[in-house]
C-alpha cells in the first residue's frame, strides 16, 4: 500500500506529487513491524477509504497554511520525515491521524504573583512572555500541552528568580532579571520544541505602608537638598557682599557713586520726598571752609 502526498514548493511555485510508500524514510523504522493487526487495519482503512470515495477524499485533502506545520502519525507510528507544511496533503482519513502547531511568536501575561524578596518585602510582579515553537515534532511528541507548561513554568520562574533578589534590585534592574528570566526558560523549554524569545516585566507593585514610607523618605531627601542649596547660595551672597564691601572701603568715590545711585533707583520707583543723608567726609571738607 502506498499514500501519494501533494507539496507546494514555496520558491517555484510549484506543486510537487510523489509516492510515498510505507516502507520509506517518511516513515518510523518500527512503522513496518506493525503485526497481522496492523497490516489488516491498513488493508481495511484503504478499503473503506475506495468505498466512500468521493466523499473521503473531501477528508483526505489537507491545506496547511505557511506559518502551520502538521505532525502526522500514521497506524499510531509518527512519520519518521517530522512536520510538514505549508502546502497541500493527502492523508488516509481512516489510518493518518495529524496534529497542527502554529509557528507564530504567542504572547501571555503572567499572573499577578505575589513575592517575598531577599530583604523580606513582599512585592507584587506582572510580566509578559513571548514564546514560539522552533520544533512542531517535539512540541507535539514530548509534551501533552506546550502552552500550558510554558505557563506554568514562566509563573513558577519569576517567583524563584525575584525571590532571590532585594527590593532595591528589583525596582532598578528590570532589564537584567528579565534577560535571566529569559535565559532560564529558554533552557527549560528546549526540550518541548519551544523558544523563548522576550519575558518583560510590566509592573512592581510595592504595599501601601513600604509606598508612603518610600515617598516621605524621598520627600524629606528633596527638603534636605534644597536647604542645603539655599544655604550654600546665601554663602555665596556673603562672600560676594564682604568683596564689596573691602573695594567700597578702599574707594571713597566709590562710595559716593553707589550713594547717588541708590538715590536714582529709589526716586524712579515712587515720586516722594527722600531724606538722603550725606556723607561724614564732605560735611567735614564744608565746615573746614
Amino acid at each position: 500500500m502506498t499514500s501519494i502526498y501533494i507539496d507546494h514548493d514555496a520558491e517555484t511555485g510549484l506543486t510537487k506529487k510523489g509516492n510515498e510508500g510505507l516502507v520509506s524514510q517518511n516513515i518510523a523504522p518500527d512503522a513496518t513491524n506493525k503485526g497481522p493487526c496492523g497490516i489488516f487495519f491498513i488493508v481495511f482503512s484503504w478499503f473503506a477509504f475506495i468505498i466512500t470515495f468521493p466523499l473521503s477524499i473531501w477528508s483526505a485533502i489537507k491545506i496547511v497554511k505557511e506559518y502551520e506545520r502538521i505532525v502526522i502519525f500514521r497506524a499510531g507510528h509518527l512519520i519518521k520525515a517530522g512536520a510538514k507544511g505549508p502546502g497541500v496533503f493527502f492523508l488516509n482519513p481512516f489510518m493518518d491521524h495529524f496534529k497542527k502547531v502554529d509557528l507564530r511568536t504567542i504572547t501571555f501575561n503572567v499572573p499577578p504573583q505575589k513575592i517575598l524578596s531577599r530583604d523580606s518585602v513582599t512585592v507584587t510582579v506582572d510580566a509578559v512572555v513571548y514564546f514560539r515553537v522552533s520544533d512542531a515534532t517535539m512540541a507535539i511528541t514530548n509534551i501533552e500541552n506546550y502552552s500550558h507548561a510554558t505557563h506554568l513554568i514562566a509563573a513558577t520562574t519569576l517567583r524563584n528568580v525575584l525571590g532571590a533578589k532585594a527590593m532595591t534590585d528589583i525596582l532598578s534592574s528590570r532589564e537584567e532579571i528579565s534577560h535571566s528570566i529569559q535565559s532560564i526558560l529558554d533552557l527549560a523549554t528546549n526540550t518541548w520544541g519551544v523558544k523563548v524569545e522576550r519575558v518583560e516585566i510590566k509592573d512592581v507593585r510595592l504595599p501601601e505602608g513600604l509606598q508612603r514610607a518610600m515617598a516621605a523618605e524621598a520627600e524629606a531627601t528633596r527638603e534636605a537638598n534644597a536647604l542645603f542649596i539655599t544655604a550654600e547660595g546665601e554663602q555665596r551672597a556673603a562672600l560676594a557682599l564682604k568683596d564689596a564691601s573691602d573695594i567700597l572701603v578702599k574707594s571713597p568715590a566709590a562710595i559716593q557713586l553707589r550713594y547717588l545711585q541708590t538715590l536714582n533707583i529709589i526716586s524712579a520707583e515712587k515720586n516722594s520726598t527722600i531724606v538722603f543723608p550725606l556723607p561724614m567726609d564732605l560735611l567735614g571738607s564744608l565746615m573746614k571752609k
